[in-house]
């Protein structure tokens, strides 16, 4: 994927951009849904994913991230978006999200799956739904 241009933001998906370090922090220590993931572990994560970042044009400092785990040809995981405090509110958030929408496009994926607590409108604004029927859906490790 070439770079997505939002505002004084690069998105990208070259993975030689990744700052691991900072991608574990931040979810290690602020996203409920991570806390205390091993650096390991997450490093791990993302060497088994997609993964994508945006970076401040002027500095080139990473100031979010999302990966998605997938088969590339039906279905697709997006997982661990994090975008950092300083530059929320912004629409980072959801520019991210399109992107890794747009592109994941091409693959003609029958379904992106996704996880929120607190975040809805923000997948919401890009064609995310909440599921129509919940109640067919199962999984196996939860806590």
């Amino acid at each position: 994927m070439s770079d997505v241009i939002f505002r004084e933001y690069a998105i990208s998906s070259d993975p030689a951009r990744i700052d691991a370090a900072r991608v574990h922090h931040w979810l290690s220590t602020d996203a409920y849904w991570a806390l205390g993931r091993s650096r390991e572990k997450q490093d791990a994560a993302i060497a088994g994913s997609i993964n994508f970042g945006a970076y401040e044009g002027s500095s080139g400092r990473q100031v979010a991230y999302a990966r998605v785990v997938t088969d590339h040809a039906t279905f697709a995981w997006l997982c661990d978006v994090y975008v950092d405090p300083a530059v929320r509110g912004k629409g980072l958030g959801t520019a991210l999200v399109a992107a890794v929408r747009d592109h994941l496009e091409p693959h003609g994926l029958r379904r992106i799956l996704l996880a929120t607590a607190d975040a809805h409108g923000v997948y919401e604004k890009i064609g995310f739904r909440t599921l129509e029927t919940p109640g067919k859906w199962m999984a196996l490790g939860l806590q």
